[in-house]
């Protein structure tokens, strides 16, 4: 029985729309495919952006504010319908790289109950292209609440998939899920053997967070930050001064690292560089 896998944790500047993000994804896709990556992993909300300018920006929460009604009308924009030409597009990348994919989206419902609101959402596809997990993450954060809605425990366990010879459970938690205990041991008790940890960046907390659910699961947790620049921020917004000195400076680090089930890492994180991170995982460490 094949027990090795190779994983990639995708670390990138985010997309400036979704028409870009869905290119550069099938790209990158394929270049870690081509180095040997069965399973790939992208960032919190990667399709189409994390929006870092409720963070970062003045003004962000002010009632009836015309630029982040702006602003939020391009998120709703940009963002993904599930099912929709998006999905079909993640699909074809997985079926056609012949990898399992974690993706973060922004999710917009399109019919039906909640119709108009936006989710922060995690997409697994299996390398014959189909989806098999979608998962919205269940309370949004802090800021966050002001652009998406709050999830449900739909999706929130591990699912079998494949990985080149390998058979292979895999879950996934997004941001502040993580400390969330009964989330974390619904994913423990799904027979969880990998684990993607979703953040917008991976902050020495979030560093914590990820080691301490490998340690606990006893599984491979694969965390997944972004890259954003200060001039990728709105235009239409005025960055706070106090957080952001030139367009230069990074908003969202990265951080992105691979760890072992001992919560050692198999992969050191790495900040401020666009990079593929990858590691191959044995299977077998879990039960030792």
């Amino acid at each position: 029985r094949v027990t090795r896998l190779r994983a990639a944790v995708v670390q990138a500047e985010t997309p400036s729309d979704l028409t870009d993000g869905l290119s550069r994804t099938g790209v990158l896709v394929q270049e870690a495919a081509a180095k040997g990556a069965e399973l790939v992993v992208f960032p919190e909300a990667w399709l189409s952006g994390y929006p870092a300018w409720l963070d970062n920006c003045r003004d962000a929460a002010l009632w009836d504010h015309a630029p982040v009604k702006r602003v939020y009308a391009r998120m709703v924009e940009n963002s993904v319908a599930v099912p929709g030409d998006a999905c079909t597009a993640l699909a074809q990348i997985a079926r056609e790289s012949g990898v399992t994919l974690v993706m973060g989206v922004n999710e917009r419902v399109e019919a039906g109950p909640g119709r108009g609101t936006l989710y922060n959402a995690v997409l697994t596809y299996g390398p014959e292209g189909d989806l098999l997990n979608h998962h919205r993450k269940l309370l949004a954060t802090y800021s966050e609440r002001m652009v998406w809605g709050h999830g449900d425990a739909h999706g929130l366990r591990a699912v079998p998939t494949r990985a080149g010879e390998c058979s292979v459970r895999v879950g996934a938690l997004i941001c502040w899920e993580h400390w969330m205990p009964l989330s974390r041991q619904a994913l423990h008790e799904s027979g969880e053997d990998v684990h993607v940890a979703l953040w917008p960046t991976v902050h020495e907390m979030h560093q914590v967070a990820s080691r301490q659910y490998a340690f606990e699961g006893r599984c491979y947790v694969l965390a997944a930050g972004s890259l954003m620049r200060a001039a990728a921020l709105p235009a239409e917004l005025e960055p706070h001064p106090g957080k952001v000195s030139d367009g230069d400076q990074w908003v969202l680090r990265g951080g992105s690292a691979i760890i072992g089930p001992d919560g050692a890492y198999l992969a050191e994180p790495v900040y401020d560089t666009a990079t593929t991170i990858m590691a191959d995982l044995d299977l077998a460490r879990l039960a030792e």
